[in-house]
């Protein structure tokens, strides 16, 4: 896909989730990789409703500002997975409500922050990690997620929001609903001793789909 076509997508998958509701004012972030090592990634306090392709930061390798806007504050939440998943394409980070409410709980467990209700959260998803609560933009958020070795796509900051990275934008982008919608479910069945997956069952979804 060439970078004029990423950027409009870029615009057009953030304007979705902005109008569903899953990243508030100008909350959440977006970032694609370029073949060459640098990124696109949506600007500093820019609404993801309201993007302009042209207005895109585009970065070099190196994270320096090529053109466009101020890139977003949380650059070492991206850098730390793109560093640590060499299959990544794309990371996005949004402050959806339920994944917030999920990092909030006192019994979540770090390595597996979500259980396994379904099998599309096991196949788009993964297993959530769970990570610290750190100031926004603070360094020390791409140390805590590089300390998880590359082991999952999907993280949670505590009390912050959840952040996933992709093959592709759009699978970037569909690994985050299916995590969203897996803690709304968490949330609605929480006290309620749902059913899970099975180990079984849940050895048959990792055979068949090789996750």
């Amino acid at each position: 896909m060439s970078e004029s076509a990423l950027r409009e997508a870029i615009c057009r998958f953030g304007r979705s989730l902005f109008e569903r509701g899953l990243t508030p004012g100008s909350s959440g972030n977006i970032s694609v990789r370029l073949e060459d090592g640098g990124w696109l990634c949506t600007p500093t306090d820019a609404s993801l409703g309201f993007l302009d392709p042209a207005r895109i930061a585009r970065l070099d390798a190196n994270r320096r500002l090529v053109s466009g806007d101020k890139p977003t504050k949380e650059i070492p939440l991206h850098d730390a997975l793109y560093d640590t998943r060499p299959e990544a394409g794309a990371v996005v980070h949004l402050h959806s409500t339920h994944a917030v409410a999920v990092s909030m709980l006192p019994e979540i467990d770090p390595a597996e922050a979500l259980p396994p209700l379904t099998p599309y959260v096991m196949m788009r998803v993964g297993k959530v990690a769970l990570v610290p609560f750190h100031v926004p933009g603070d360094p020390a958020v791409g140390d805590a997620i590089r300390g998880l070795a590359g082991k999952h796509s999907a993280v949670l900051l505590a009390n912050h929001g959840p952040v996933v990275a992709g093959t592709s934008l759009q699978a970037a982008v569909f690994a985050m609903e299916e995590l969203e919608e897996t803690a709304k479910l968490h949330l609605l069945t929480r006290g309620l001793n749902p059913r899970l997956l099975t180990p079984e069952q849940q050895a048959a979804v990792r055979a068949k789909f090789g996750v």
